[in-house]
């Protein structure tokens, strides 16, 4: 059996200059813009959620501009097979996650767990 639970949201910048995108996104929700640690810092900018708890970034990306949600969980190849049984499918192994896409189009990943309160909110599948 595992958990998986809802672990935020990366919101996707087809830019060049990440600092403005993750600017303009901080402002516009009422986030601090957090650096990320060299390696990271250069295609991501963390959005401080004090309200939510949710795990918000600015990405920079080549594709077009969207927003995708992340599911964490304790077991990725357990929680991959079980949305793979509702209809979704592999995308790309990035690192230690998959990119997905659900049956109606939306791509989402499904990482590991990270979040404070991940053992006491997440849903346990068997």
């Amino acid at each position: 059996m595992h958990k998986s639970k809802l672990a935020g949201f990366i919101i996707d910048c087809q830019t060049s200059d990440l600092e403005p995108a993750a600017n303009f996104w901080g402002s516009a929700l009422g986030m601090a813009v957090r650096d990320l640690p060299p390696g990271e810092g250069e295609i991501y900018k963390k959005l401080e959620d004090t309200s939510h708890g949710l795990h918000i970034e600015v990405q920079k990306v080549s594709h077009p501009s969207r927003v995708h949600l992340d599911i964490e969980t304790d077991d990725i190849a357990a929680e991959v097979l079980r949305l793979e049984k509702l209809g979704a499918r592999r995308i790309q192994m990035v690192h230690t996650w998959w990119v997905m896409e659900a049956p109606t189009g939306q791509r989402f990943c499904v990482v590991r767990a990270s979040s404070e309160d991940f053992a006491a909110k997440a849903h346990q599948w068997p």
